[in-house]
């Protein structure tokens, strides 16, 4: 008698630390763990989330609250919009995101920061005193004769 795809689906999960429900199957290079139903490949954060809670709502994605992508515990998993996602991570675009002072060390505010159309933040004095800083020439000033 073949199993239904329901019984795959929970041998493949085990406890894990802080209350996790890991996935012990299939896990893709970018750590999120991967299930073929049929003819279809699902993420099961995703998968546990649709069928344990119930649709996610258009436009947003599952965050791991517990930040542990194997994880597909409901009460670990949250509908948000992607920039929520990516800005409670551990990436480059949320570290930046949190930081309060530019790298000389002037503080983040609204009079101090200018923000390009891509999104990113500079540093209006660090802009200032840019312009008034003599440039030193690199490379070859003049060829030979």
């Amino acid at each position: 008698m073949p199993r239904d795809w329901t019984d795959r689906f929970l041998a493949k999960i085990r406890d894990g630390e802080g209350g996790c429900w890991e996935w012990t199957g299939h896990i893709k290079p970018n750590g999120y763990g991967q299930v073929r139903i049929g003819d279809h490949k699902h993420h099961v954060h995703r998968l546990a989330y649709e069928v344990m809670v119930g649709p996610i709502p258009p436009g947003l994605v599952i965050d791991h609250l517990c930040r542990n992508r194997r994880c597909l515990r409901p009460d670990h998993l949250e509908p948000v919009p992607q920039r929520t996602n990516i800005l409670r991570g551990e990436g480059p675009t949320a570290r930046n995101a949190r930081r309060t002072h530019c790298v000389r060390g002037h503080r983040f505010d609204t009079a101090n920061t200018y923000v390009r159309p891509s999104g990113a933040r500079n540093c209006r004095a660090c802009r200032t005193g840019d312009r008034h800083r003599p440039h030193k020439r690199q490379g070859v000033t003049h060829a030979p004769a």
